[in-house]
């Protein structure tokens, strides 16, 4: 509508002054959408019908639909007047916002030229007080198109808007972000398509991130950080030797008696808050959590980072901690027994690595392993049973009290010195 009125507007302008013959069929889009008015000029070769009415055709009749109501009276001149042109813009309109041909009447099957007398007539169909005009309806009609319609239709001509003050109007009514023409309008939504998209892409690419940070956060709990890195980084982490570490394994002394009185809700809840105990305490030390499997608690120093010899040490000060909490520490879930931790503790050679794809674990291997498990379940309530290897890792330390146990049989070991860890003089 806005090209109509814009072409209309510089014609009326122009020394042509108006068209006399606007109607749909010579209104032309061309290849970028932009709407045309045709047919305009040349009206001295234009041929009058004749005066026979009687020999009209239809489309003749059909013709005169779109011509106003004071040049269907009289003599139209050959040209047209500028209010006639108003009033045919006001049945393109009304053919545009419907979707029907021009003078759509519901329920009614008036020929062409029934129309065109009731219009040259001035009267409505029926014998109504108002002149005959096409049908308008509030529900299908945009805001603001109906009252455009009444002001081109008018059956005073002086009543009728000019094309100047139609353009004005014609855009207030667009939508707004509509551009001059077709191409423009889908240049414009291509345009706020685009930034919408970058904004979904933006934010789509924000939670990606914020679930990969929260995935390598969750990787580097699982595993050491060092070798959290490696795997986040693409590379490949391969098994290593360790010369010297010291692995820590404990237990809970009859837990597996006092789980059987318990639930199964009641035994997690036990363990958790435990553990949750024991992880606030190995974080003052320089050692890694390997895994806890039931009531067993495994911690490791000395890798993947080497710290020399102070493996013993840090793992000797956090087994000291470990007991002095668990001489102070009351469960809620069974508060009428005191969970009693035994600890085990041996040092020697290893290797570590990742095992697994879907569920990756740090993993140790080796004799030290089975040693220190074997430490443990050999160990007693609330001590800290130390190997002979361990024991002369500490005593180069000179500041760990250690008592000897004496000679004990280990399965696959045969008889083995074994010591107490009491304690560390400040």
């Amino acid at each position: 509508m806005l090209d109509i009125v814009k072409g209309m507007d510089y014609l009326h302008r122009s020394p042509l002054r108006s068209h006399g013959h606007l109607s749909s069929s010579n209104c032309v889009v061309d290849s970028r959408f932009v709407l045309k008015v045709t047919d305009h000029g040349l009206s001295l070769l234009r041929r009058p019908p004749g005066q026979d009415e009687e020999g009209w055709s239809k489309e003749h009749w059909t013709s005169l639909l779109w011509r106003a109501p004071e040049l269907l009276r009289d003599s139209m001149p050959s040209s047209g007047t500028q209010k006639g042109d108003v009033y045919s813009f006001g049945i393109i309109v009304q053919e545009v916002v419907y979707r029907r041909g021009p003078f759509h009447i519901p329920n009614n099957n008036l020929e062409a030229r029934d129309i065109v007398e009731g219009v040259k007539a001035g009267v409505c169909v029926g014998g109504g007080g108002s002149p005959l005009r096409p049908h308008t309806d509030k529900a299908e009609c945009p805001e603001g198109v109906e009252a455009l319609l009444g002001a081109c239709w008018s059956e005073r001509p002086s009543d009728r808007p000019d094309f100047s003050s139609l353009r004005v109007t014609v855009k207030r009514l667009c939508p707004s972000g509509v551009g001059e023409n077709i191409l423009d309008d889908l240049l414009s939504r291509m345009e706020q398509y685009a930034t919408n998209l970058e904004e979904v892409v933006s934010e789509r690419t924000a939670q990606l991130l914020e679930e990969k940070r929260r995935a390598e956060g969750l990787l580097t709990q699982m595993l050491p950080r060092s070798v959290a890195v490696q795997l986040i980084a693409g590379k490949t982490v391969r098994a290593e030797t360790y010369d010297s570490v010291t692995i820590y394994f404990s237990d809970i002394e009859g837990f597996t008696a006092m789980s059987a009185s318990l639930t199964p809700m009641q035994v997690v809840n036990v363990l958790n808050d435990l553990y949750t105990y024991f992880d606030n305490i190995i974080d003052h030390h320089d050692v890694y959590k390997v895994e806890t499997i039931g009531d067993a608690y495994m911690v490791v120093s000395g890798l993947p980072i080497r710290n020399g010899d102070d493996h013993a040490k840090e793992i000797a000060r956090m087994s000291l901690a470990v007991v002095r909490g668990m001489r102070q520490y009351n469960s809620p879930h069974v508060p009428q027994q005191q969970l009693k931790v035994r600890i085990g503790l041996h040092s020697g050679p290893c290797v570590a690595g990742v095992v697994g794809l879907k569920m990756p674990r740090f993993c140790l291997f080796g004799d030290t392993v089975n040693t220190a498990s074997r430490m443990e379940s050999h160990g007693s309530p609330l001590k800290i049973h130390v190997s002979s290897s361990t024991k002369a890792l500490l005593d180069t330390f000179r500041m760990f009290r250690c008592e000897l146990r004496g000679d004990i049989h280990m399965k696959g070991k045969g008889l083995v010195r074994t010591f107490w860890l009491l304690g560390e003089d400040q």
